[in-house]
């Protein structure tokens, strides 16, 4: 194991060599565990095409599942930005497929929450409004809120949230959870343009849920891909929770 400047630590796992916080704490929201390998005792055969293996026929382990497979079923190497791996890792074809997804999300959506856009805010119960650039922090850990005033919500401490598209109505049974976010379709290239967001997290030292509401304002092209990325960050974090 060797520490490189930026509080980061190289360190080697069976799988890989991968690039990780020095202390857990400041791990991603979106980060996931490696999985356990199943054991090679418990899988003689692969557990996509059922070959059984032999000296020839030898087993892998897809990174991302820890299942184990033949080459043929599990020799695409796909990047895994989300389990910090430096090179690409094999994988198995249908987590190569969802890997791929992701590093799209990577390359393109974080580029985009971490730029930010420029919204119309309201906290709490509040009706008064203030314009804040809302951006995702460089460390994926919070979203930066600043106009003339700056405060943050902590990724973590968000408990629903809600990405309204144009025409929606906003009301109390519309919060919806990350789990409704799963089948939804909202996307820059979608028909579906984003128009806003409310969430709910709880402020630091309390238990108590505060609300947050954003519509878009100025640039609501940038606004609404913000949201759009948003709404792709949002199924991740409940992806990670639910590891």
């Amino acid at each position: 194991m060797s520490v490189v400047p930026g509080g980061k630590k190289l360190v080697r796992s069976p799988s890989g060599l991968r690039m990780i916080p020095e202390n857990g704490a400041f791990n991603s929201p979106f980060a996931l565990d490696e999985p356990q390998w199943v054991p090679d005792k418990e899988c003689p055969r692969c557990m996509q095409c059922d070959t059984k293996f032999d000296f020839i026929t030898r087993k892998h382990h897809c990174r991302r599942c820890g299942r184990c497979f033949c080459d043929k079923c599990c020799s695409q190497k796909v990047a895994l930005p989300r389990m910090c791996f430096v090179d690409p890792v094999r994988q198995c074809a249908e987590c190569s497929l969802i890997s791929q997804k992701e590093v799209e999300f990577y390359d393109k959506q974080l580029k985009v929450l971490t730029a930010g856009g420029t919204f119309l805010v309201k906290v709490g119960s509040s009706e008064k409004t203030e314009t804040m650039v809302c951006r995702l922090s460089n460390n994926h850990r919070y979203l930066f809120l600043d106009g003339d005033s700056h405060f943050e919500v902590e990724l973590s401490r968000i408990s629903s949230t809600q990405v309204l598209t144009e025409g929606s109505t906003p009301g109390e049974k519309d919060v919806c959870s990350y789990t409704c976010l799963l089948d939804s379709q909202i996307s820059e290239g979608s028909s579906l343009r984003a128009s806003g967001m409310m969430l709910q997290y709880k402020p630091p030292g309390s238990q108590n849920l505060q609300q947050l509401h954003m519509e878009t304002a100025e640039d609501k092209r940038i606004a609404s891909a913000w949201l759009a990325a948003m709404h792709k960050a949002a199924k991740l974090l409940y992806e990670s929770r639910d590891q």
